[in-house]
């Protein structure tokens, strides 16, 4: 079988669409699946709806990479979207071909400072993991790369400086996709101090805060990245081999923190891409983290104590169901500022995307760090119901019971904090290992006083959460309540 390239497509009769050959207008810090699921899938709909006629260079972030996969393919790989959309069963293909190179920078870095030369190039997209956009002193700028990203980007920014001094509109602009918050002005920070730390002048610092634009945006779309199990039979259908398939969920957005006058260069609107670009992401984060990840970590411990493994199989079982959407509903989105229409718009999204019937999402995988993300995703909806209401919200308050019986472990390891589902099958619960060490010491207080400890444990959450009226007293209630009945009867409880 021939492998993927644009001769062979030729040879097939391709008729989907292709750019083979357009300026190289995005330069891309990271070649993952992330980025070719999301990034580059909207950049080649630009270019097919709206003529964007943009080629993406990529640069591999980290020493082993996808550079010569992709290249040997020519930038070439097949896309599939799934999942369900409208209450129907999506199995989206496309040949993305907006890529047309990788680079890696650990074996031939001046080909991607030459890059920076390129007077057509204006975009820089990134995703580094939440990790890559840190400020690491002892980089230095004779550093053939420089081992931080945003050390990477200032050598870049510099050479860029350098060929065209302060010409006006040589400037990037900068989409930062990394999951940290504000990370287009946490890039830019960690820039401004390698440029002042490596007394790259006053001009180029001046002239990274004018002619520069760095973006903080917000990503959202589950990438499952390569099909290992599938791959043979994909290839065998498509009848050419793709050593770098791609798969994702068809649900994506991208909101991007910007100008208005960054909507006339970024047609997404024109092109009918669920890509926002407006003066503040937050209120649209705030919608992501309490809405989709508030429902996944309010149901999951309390369903998978209740014999459940993946999340789709949940949202089959009536109880569980109806728990989550009355958390969301009923809880959540009474507490946020977004239009309605938006909030229940993307609320029934997450429905859909929880019953994706081709990501097995599995509620331990889910589970990790719950206490870091209860207070992230779940703690602010409960204390802001509180202050509107005057009361406590049933199942989110049923939910930190959950968390507690989740975590009532009776032995410590190396791995874990090992506890056992009702039925008898153990489990390891994985957290840092002062929250472990925490609930070990705890695994023998009376109700009460495992409540208590844990509600007062000013670590865990920068407050004292029995402050708030009631919620200590109704957590001890569900959680003996759980002890006795189960988390399946508790939720079937709070459902009604």
């Amino acid at each position: 079988m021939e492998k993927l390239c644009y001769a062979t497509l030729e040879k097939l009769g391709f008729d989907g669409y292709l750019l083979q050959d357009a300026p190289e207008r995005v330069m891309q810090f990271g070649e993952g699946n992330f980025l070719r699921a999301f990034v580059d899938y909207f950049i080649d709909v630009l270019n097919e709806k709206t003529g964007f006629n943009s080629k993406v260079v990529l640069c591999q972030p980290i020493a082993p990479g996808l550079a010569d996969m992709i290249n040997e393919q020519e930038g070439l790989y097949t896309l599939f979207l799934r999942g369900f959309e409208n209450g129907k069963k999506v199995n989206d293909k496309r040949v993305i071909s907006c890529v047309s190179r990788c680079l890696n920078p650990y074996t031939d870095y001046e080909a991607v400072l030459a890059c920076a030369e390129n007077p057509d190039l204006r975009y820089i997209a990134c995703n580094t993991t939440e990790a890559g956009i840190t400020y690491d002193p002892s980089c230095q700028f004779a550093d053939v790369p420089a081992g931080s990203y945003p050390g990477k980007l200032t050598q870049f920014l510099y050479r860029r400086f350098e060929t065209f001094g302060k010409e006006a509109g040589k400037g990037f602009v900068i989409l930062s996709c990394e999951l940290i918050d504000n990370n287009g002005k946490e890039l830019e920070k960690c820039v401004l101090n390698y440029a002042r730390q490596w007394d790259l002048g006053g001009e180029f610092i001046d002239w990274i805060k004018e002619e520069n634009l760095f973006c903080s945006t917000l990503v959202d779309r589950i990438v499952t990245g390569y099909p290992r199990n599938e791959a043979a039979a994909i290839c065998e259908e498509l009848g050419y081999q793709d050593n770098i398939i791609d798969t994702g969920e068809i649900f994506g957005f991208w909101v991007i923190e910007g100008p208005e006058s960054l909507k006339k260069e970024l047609l997404f609107e024109e092109a009918g891409l669920p890509v926002i670009i407006c003066s503040d992401h937050k209120p649209y984060k705030q919608r992501k983290v309490r809405i989709l990840n508030g429902a996944h970590t309010s149901f999951v411990l309390g369903a998978y104590l209740s014999g459940q493994d993946i999340v789709r199989n949940c949202m089959d079982d009536e109880v569980i169901c109806s728990f989550m959407n009355k958390t969301i509903y009923d809880e959540i989105i009474p507490t946020l500022t977004l239009p309605k229409e938006e909030l229940m718009s993307f609320a029934a999204s997450v429905a859909e995307r929880f019953k994706n019937p081709f990501i097995d999402h599995a509620l331990l995988s889910i589970s990790l760090n719950s206490t870091s993300k209860w207070k992230a995703r779940v703690m602010p909806s409960l204390k802001a119901y509180v202050e509107k209401t005057g009361a406590l919200p049933k199942c989110i308050t049923a939910s930190f019971a959950f968390y507690l019986a989740f975590y009532h472990g009776r032995n410590l390891t190396e791995d874990g904090l090992v506890a056992a589902r009702p039925a008898g099958d153990e489990y390891t619960v994985k957290d840092d290992k002062p929250v472990l060490q925490f609930f070990y010491d705890h695994k023998d207080d009376d109700t009460a006083s495992f409540v208590h400890a844990v509600c007062t444990n000013d670590d865990f959450w920068d407050e004292d959460l029995s402050k708030i009226p009631g919620f200590e007293e109704a957590v001890a209630g569900y959680l003996r309540a759980i002890k006795e009945k189960g988390t399946y009867e508790v939720m079937k409880e709070c459902s009604h």
